[in-house]
């Protein structure tokens, strides 16, 4: 009986010391590994241009203090051409793997020319014509299911970050309009009070009583309304 009390106590004590013994080489790597993955797979806060402050924008070393300066002023951007025409004007040559990983105006999934994808990182010819050959979109999840027939679910949710499918104004929900840069709460309310829209001038003329010709023309990007 003492001897088998013995034995279970050498046992327990054996387990606690290897639980407590320092991390073998192995055991490191793996974890700092895990980190790593874990560090990579943190999403990328992409500036919209015309959402972004003078500060935010000249602290992106390609394009510095000045050259934010003239873009915040040149605002509204209502397409990545026109804003990528601005910097080319700017600062001439566009690193557009470097800066258009921190700042870019969301491309229209459905409006977009074949070349205004390939603005997105990563993307080259074939890519944008897959983006192009599914269309019209009506949500991002037939994005998802197309697109995700040629890359993985991590790529996909990273050209998410870059585009976007206008909403049904009669059926969006408050989640989709407050994902349109600059709508908070106060718009939100103003976009479903004057449901339900029978075009687009209606939705111009009613929700132009609170924001600016230029503001509107940012909100007007993402929406659409969809005949049954």
């Amino acid at each position: 009986m003492i001897m088998r009390k013995l034995f279970t106590l050498f046992v327990a004590a054996a387990l606690i010391l290897s639980c407590s013994a320092p991390a073998t080489e192995e055991q490191k790597e793996q974890t700092s590994v895990s980190e790593e993955v874990a560090q990579d797979s943190t999403e990328t806060v992409l500036l919209n241009p015309n959402r972004a402050t003078g500060e935010e924008l000249g602290a992106i070393e390609a394009i510095g203090d000045s050259a934010a300066v003239i873009i915040v002023a040149n605002r509204p951007y209502l397409d990545m051409t026109s804003f990528h025409n601005q910097l080319v004007e700017l600062i001439g040559e566009v690193d557009e793997e470097l800066v258009y990983n921190q700042v870019f105006v969301p491309i229209n999934l459905n409006t977009a020319a074949e070349e205004e994808f390939k603005f997105v990182p990563g993307v080259g010819d074939k890519m944008a014509h897959e983006f192009e050959e599914y269309r019209p979109y009506t949500k991002v999840e037939q994005f998802r299911r197309e697109i995700g027939k040629y890359v993985d679910e991590a790529e996909v949710a990273r050209y998410e970050n870059f585009v976007f499918v206008p909403f049904d104004l009669n059926t969006a929900s408050d989640e989709e309009f407050l994902s349109i840069p600059g709508v908070g709460d106060k718009m939100l309310y103003e976009f479903k009070e004057y449901r339900p829209y029978t075009s687009l001038e209606q939705f111009r003329r009613e929700i132009g009583k609170y924001v600016s010709q230029d503001e509107f023309a940012l909100y007007e990007r993402y929406v659409q309304i969809i005949e049954d």
